[in-house]
């Protein structure tokens, strides 16, 4: 949802941002990321929960220049894009793992077991979707969107993500509550997109 909001200041903070970086090949920067996820995750498993959300806040801040240094460089590929979007899937899924393998209960892995359904779920309501807005030259293209393919818009986005995963990371405590806030706000989200199929694609 605030993602479209946010784009504009997020792409000014990434330009600035990206400089340094101008002379790496923006799919280097996607596998740093990477590394930076995955030792996130590493971390917030010993509880160590500071060093975990700098770890977070970094490979969220590379993920977002990749995009900006491959558009300045003029080295955008469709590759790049699915090679992005994997591994922010691989993240997406090792942080709240690692969450609830830090402080294990049966409650936790409940709501973690309908955190992470509701993200499979959602993956097809907008991938699926944004395959066909593609197909119909009603994508990025059309759109002037910055992505590689057009990213249906809902409640629940990147930027809530991402938000989510920061308050998940702080107050760890709260798993099993903010788990269940989240995929009930996600299931909002992939109603919203229904919704939306039916009214534009019948």
């Amino acid at each position: 949802m605030l993602d479209h909001y946010l784009r504009g200041t997020k792409d000014t903070v990434l330009a600035f941002l990206a400089r340094p970086f101008s002379l790496i090949h923006p799919t280097v920067i996607t596998f740093i990321a990477l590394v930076f996820g995955i030792g996130a995750g590493l971390a917030l498993m010993q509880q160590y929960y500071r060093l975990g959300f700098v770890l977070w806040v970094i490979n969220r801040t590379l993920d977002g220049l990749d995009g900006t240094v491959a558009r300045m460089n003029h080295q955008q590929s469709d590759l790049g894009g699915y090679i992005d979007i994997i591994f922010d899937f691989v993240v997406y899924a090792l942080i709240p793992i690692s969450l609830v393998v830090s402080r294990p209960s049966t409650e936790a892995f409940l709501s973690l077991s309908f955190l992470l359904a509701t993200f499979y779920i959602n993956s097809a309501s907008w991938m699926y979707l944004a395959a066909i807005l593609e197909k119909r030259n009603q994508g990025t293209y059309q759109k002037k969107e910055l992505t590689t393919i057009t990213m249906p818009s809902g409640l629940v986005g990147g930027a809530e993500t991402v938000l989510f995963y920061c308050v998940f990371i702080l107050w760890p405590q709260q798993l099993v509550v903010l788990f269940v806030l989240m995929g009930v706000l996600v299931l909002v989200t992939i109603g919203q997109r229904l919704i939306w199929a039916v009214r534009h694609l019948s």
